[in-house]
């Protein structure tokens, strides 16, 4: 019987978010990509909460874009409604959220896909990955209908599909998310090589129809007048549009009664799913055993689209039967009468242990073979996206024979979300959240073109055009800090009369521009009628001015942490170190540390089960043998 044989640079296993920006960061570096997907309807597919971004996940979309991804293009063109959240603090943890509407959302992205040169789309199941067994090198992979595709380096994005099954109450399908075909047969091959695989669990909550439900009960939730894009390339006024609202409304105690009174026959209390779910994304029956204080929770009711009646019940994943979520659902306000378009359900899925990646997401054990996405044991687009085009960066370096892109905690969120993947030990879904960046103030959403722009230009997946932007941007922005330093403001009836306006301290004396900045009540924008002499200046550089100038005390100390952070990161450990001749190093250490193959002993700090002590022990111990060299 003859078979299907071709030959790729890259094979992408999975066109889910984190696969779509491996196959086009490829493709886009001149090599030819083959992505494979179990349904091409389902590229870019959002089975999930209908939005992009949010606390912390938009500052990932942000870094995406200026590393010269997708994601953020690709919402901008298809959001329904904008929202920046939490504007009320500080700009370290403002975070950019949008509605989408999935339909157009995944089409925006398959169009994207279907013309992008070197990019081919094959619809059909990976069974199994082929290596050279001499050196476990990968060169190709294999198809359910026995086609073989040769390939120098493999991505795998499989999201939630390998062995994937879903369960509502005691029913239980053999499905991915959506009713969409499991992908069964890859898990098998990835042991045989030596991988070692976790079964994780996440859920979503029911659709119901829009016709069925009473606003007027309801809190409305509306957009932000003034949008702001996710993508540094989208003009805000090209995407002004009419947005669509979402609706705030709560559980009460009726619905946690109804919930508790048939907790066992909930898959996860019943002891059917064995796999770990998400504790920062937990299900309506987990909130209502493990917060029973709570009288009630959030529920946000928010549309799938603009031409759909389905509305998504976020804050209620559940996988309790269908008659219990019929009726727990009608107990909360305006939805008396909901009626359920789709049920709730719990998923279960393979992934691996991502300890067993190094820092540019390729296996330890197998060259070429890299991964990213919900399959490295993470949860969200956004995390699989940021991982899946740092995957397929490093496996287009890795055959074009250039430098890895590894970003540190100090550089981007993303830095912190693979170097906490790959260093500690997760044993659940891993979630980005600002709390896990030590640096969130230098790492900020609407400076990551600032930050990353010029290492996607030195990739090759960022425009000259766009790079010289940025080095002009950063040049306006300290030329405008130098000359408000000298802008100097005198106690004129003019300018107390404008600290009045503002509730701000009238001047005894002459200050100057920035001091005035400093204030609390006052900001760069408030002082324009004052400053006679200002230039008229992009958007994104008074935003820039304004924000480094009120917190400079605080970012000038968080360059200090990052310049000793730099110190240990710059201590480069050896390949093949052996950790077996350190005397002195705990047993423990010693184990975690041959286990991680830390990159240097920044990245060996951070291991659990590694001590402070240890790695004065390892410190010491390479310093004298660099004497001894």
């Amino acid at each position: 019987m003859s078979v299907i044989e071709e030959c790729y640079d890259v094979a992408v296993v999975g066109a889910g978010h984190a696969g779509c920006e491996a196959a086009l960061a490829c493709a886009r570096l001149g090599l030819e990509t083959i992505v494979f997907t179990v349904s091409v309807d389902s590229i870019a597919w959002m089975p999930c909460n209908p939005n992009i971004g949010g606390s912390s996940k938009g500052h990932l979309v942000r870094e995406i874009d200026a590393l010269g991804g997708q994601m953020g293009i690709n919402i901008d063109k298809t959001f329904i409604q904008s929202k920046m959240l939490n504007q009320s603090k500080g700009p370290a943890v403002h975070s950019l959220r949008a509605q989408a509407d999935k339909v157009s959302y995944s089409m925006e992205m398959r169009k994207t896909l279907q013309n992008t040169e070197h990019l081919t789309i094959r619809q059909a199941e990976v069974c199994e990955i082929i290596t050279d067994g001499e050196d476990a090198r990968i060169t190709g992979v294999k198809t359910a209908f026995g086609g073989i595709y040769h390939c120098k380096a493999v991505v795998l994005c499989t999201g939630t599909y390998l062995r994937a099954r879903c369960l509502t109450g005691e029913t239980i399908t053999y499905t991915g998310p959506n009713g969409l075909m499991a992908a069964n047969h890859l898990t098998d091959s990835l042991i045989a090589h030596g991988i070692e695989m976790f079964r994780f669990k996440t859920g979503t909550p029911a659709r119901v129809d829009k016709r069925s439900l009473d606003f007027s009960k309801m809190q409305e939730q509306k957009g932000d007048e003034k949008i702001v894009p996710f993508s540094f390339t989208t003009n805000p006024e090209d995407i002004k549009k009419e947005q669509v609202s979402c609706w705030l409304t709560y559980t009460n105690e009726k619905t946690h009664e109804i919930i508790r009174k048939n907790l066992h026959r909930s898959p996860i209390y019943a002891g059917i799913i064995e796999g770990t779910g998400p504790r920062y994304c937990p299900s309506i029956e987990d909130k209502v055993v493990k917060f029973a204080d709570k009288d009630r929770h959030q529920i946000f009711i928010e549309p799938e689209g603009i031409d759909t009646n389905e509305m998504y019940v976020g804050g209620m994943s559940s996988s309790l039967p269908e008659d219990v979520q019929h009726e727990m659902y009608r107990t909360l306000p305006g939805m008396e009468h909901v009626k359920i378009v789709r049920n709730a359900y719990a998923i279960e899925y393979d992934c691996i242990n991502p300890n067993q990646l190094s820092a540019t997401l390729e296996f330890k054990k197998i060259k070429g073979l890299f991964s990213g996405g919900q399959f490295n044991g993470s949860s969200g687009y956004e995390e699989a996206a940021c991982q899946g085009l740092i995957a397929g960066i490093n496996a287009a370096m890795s055959i074009l024979g250039k430098n890895p892109l590894v970003l540190d905690r100090s550089e981007a969120y993303i830095g912190v979300l693979i170097d906490d993947l790959v260093t500690k030990e997760n044993r659940e879904p891993y979630r980005m959240m600002t709390s896990r960046a030590e640096y969130r103030l230098l790492l900020r959403q609407d400076n990551a073109d600032l930050r990353l722009t010029k290492k996607g230009y030195e990739i090759g997946l960022i425009s000259k055009e766009r790079y010289d932007w940025v080095c002009e941007k950063e040049k306006l922005i300290a030329d405008e800090m130098e000359r408000v330093s000298k802008v100097k403001i005198g106690a004129n009836k003019e300018v107390q009369a404008l600290l009045e306006r503002y509730g701000s301290i009238p001047l005894n004396t002459g200050t100057t521009l920035t001091e005035l900045i400093r204030r609390p009540e006052l900001d760069y924008e408030k002082l324009k009628e004052i400053d006679k002499e200002r230039p008229n200046l992009h958007d994104e550089v008074a935003e820039q001015v304004n924000i480094n100038i009120k917190y400079d005390g605080y970012i000038t100390r968080q360059i200090k942490q990052v310049e000793n952070f730099k110190k240990l990161e710059k201590k480069k450990i050896p390949e093949g170190f052996d950790y077996d001749e350190v005397p002195s190093l705990r047993v423990e250490a010693r184990q975690k540390l041959k286990l991680y193959q830390p990159l240097s002993i920044g990245q060996a700090s951070r291991i659990s089960g590694v001590s402070p002590a240890d790695i004065s022990v390892l410190l010491v111990y390479m310093e004298q043998m660099k004497s001894k060299a």
